[in-house]
């Protein structure tokens, strides 16, 4: 007893003695790599890995993506130089021979986003010397990881090849796996398959699902690959980069109806007044000479043929929906101008039944497209109108006379494709991830999440909120600096678990929200 007592004096004075030291360090646990091996790690993906940021990709997004922001991390753990094949500037875009092909990047000005000064000055023909630990590719879909010449300068103006890994493929015949397989890598990460649907959901769905089809070769840009196809790409690529014993970390793929891109434009943005953000104002006098001279005569003549419900009166208490065109519903052309001669004469009842026919008021499921807000209330030409011509006043405003066509919306139909796309890619990619005893990160819940309830850390919330949100750029598609250093954590989340690593996350304030107009 008196042994003890002796004994917890001496505890009790080295506790004291400890506590009074004001030069008392914590002792951190260390960075250990676990299992994993961090020498030689290559990031493969699409413009996520690449770290492109408000529309293009430049040198301090580069510098901002998360493969490079994991590389500084696994520095810590025996992880090795990362190489990263550069933009000639901060401005952003591309040329080809000396011609634009890609525009300069885009920075808020204090009430919209607009394109920075300045002049791309990134030579795609201007080949940078590899070999590259960074080969993420903007545009990438899954099976152009394995597609030999889609590096070929040669090939860039036909469509053939990426402007982006021309500018630093090692051949005009390799593969974005080939070229990571020559490094003999030890870990890599692998996030692909967003522009597998993107494309067409960006395009509001002008494209053809190709579903059902398992020849990439005849797909169109803005298409959305057979998931069949998906999953023989994705398990050929983690079959690759393991077979000699490498690591790595994948990602699943979120819902791109989730991005901003998708939710900022609202679907009833007409209103008396001017209610709030993106809200369009039409007068209560145009409401009113809207409802006697166009949508009174076209409810009255869609009720006759059983279909009263696709468009209703405006209201002058409340915002209105926008009128758009649903290719998914029954073309009613021919029945509306048979209704409508009588009253307008065969010539003009003929154009009111093509305009139309297809056309309803939007509801709360239809998708507006972003860079659709600046096209409502605008004019019609003969290029977009879907009719070949013009339309004349008063009918020649987008979304309140005229119908917003299928490149600004994206409608349920096609939101319900791609979402079937997505989830069968999603479970490929968690099947292979888990045949393999790799890390998995999953992207959807992140993006769920930050859509929804958003997501704190480092006392910062973070949603999806278009500008304010302080997770996606101004292009509404891709990542903040903030957000692209989210991910990085989400991924060192999942290193740690699975290979018993002790990789630190960044801090999130130290990352911006939005990028300046001058870098």
């Amino acid at each position: 007893m008196i042994k003890n007592f002796k004994w917890l004096v001496l505890v009790s004075l080295t506790f004291v003695a400890c506590t009074n030291n004001d030069d008392t360090t914590v002792v951190e646990e260390p960075v250990v790599a676990g299992s994993a091996n961090f020498t030689k790690y290559v990031a493969l993906g699409d413009s996520f890995a690449a770290g492109y940021s408000d529309g293009a990709l430049f040198k301090t997004g580069q510098e901002g993506s998360y493969p490079n922001i994991l590389s500084q991390q696994f520095a810590a753990a025996g992880g090795g130089d990362f190489k990263i094949p550069f933009t000639s500037d901060n401005i952003g875009g591309l040329l080809l021979g000396g011609n634009v092909i890609a525009a300069q990047r885009l920075y808020f000005n204090g009430s919209a986003p607009v394109s920075v000064s300045g002049a791309p000055t990134t030579e795609v023909s201007t080949k940078v010397t590899g070999p590259f630990n960074n080969l993420g590719v903007p545009g990438a879909k899954s099976y152009h990881l394995v597609a030999a010449g889609y590096g070929n300068v040669a090939g860039v103006a036909g469509g053939l090849a990426n402007p982006y890994f021309a500018r630093f493929s090692t051949s005009a015949t390799t593969t974005v796996l080939a070229d990571a397989l020559a490094q003999s890598p030890t870990f890599f990460s692998l996030w692909i398959g967003g522009n597998d649907v993107l494309g067409y959901a960006t395009s509001g769905g002008v494209g053809v699902n190709q579903t059902g089809n398992n020849n990439a070769a005849t797909y169109g840009s803005n298409d959305i690959t057979d998931p069949g196809v998906f999953a023989y790409v994705y398990n050929a690529l983690i079959t690759n980069l393991t077979a000699n014993g490498a690591k790595g970390v994948v990602a699943n793929l979120p819902y791109v109806s989730t991005l901003p891109y998708f939710t900022t434009v609202p679907y009833n943005p007409l209103s008396v007044s001017v209610l709030g953000s993106g809200n369009t104002a039409v007068g209560q006098a145009t409401i009113s000479a809207l409802n006697t001279q166009l949508y009174g005569p076209l409810k009255s003549a869609l009720t006759y043929l059983g279909a009263g419900d696709r468009i209703n009166l405006l209201s002058t208490t409340a915002s209105n929906p926008l009128l758009i065109k649903d290719e998914s519903i029954t073309n009613l052309s021919v029945q509306l101008t048979a209704v409508l001669t009588p009253t307008l004469g065969a010539q003009n009842a003929a154009f009111y039944g093509a305009v139309y026919g297809q056309a309803r008021q939007a509801k709360a499921t239809d998708l507006v497209l972003l860079p659709t807000q600046s096209v409502i209330g605008a004019a019609p030409t003969a290029t977009n109108s879907g009719l070949g011509m013009a339309p004349p006043s008063p009918l020649n405003k987008f979304g309140i006379t005229f119908p917003l066509q299928d490149a600004h919306v994206l409608i349920p139909s096609e939101a319900a494709e791609i979402k079937i796309a997505t989830d069968a890619y999603n479970a490929s990619i968690r099947a292979i991830a888990d045949s393999k005893g790799l890390a998995f990160v999953d992207a959807k819940a992140i993006m769920d999440k930050l859509s929804t309830t958003g997501i704190v850390s480092n006392n910062f919330t973070m949603n999806s909120i278009y500008v304010t949100g302080g997770s996606f750029s101004l292009d509404g598609v891709h990542p903040s600096p903030r957000g692209y250093a989210l991910i990085a954590n989400a991924f060192i989340d999942a290193i740690n678990a699975k290979y018993s690593s002790t990789l630190k996350k960044v801090d999130l304030g130290k990352y911006r929200i939005l990028y300046p107009s001058s870098l």
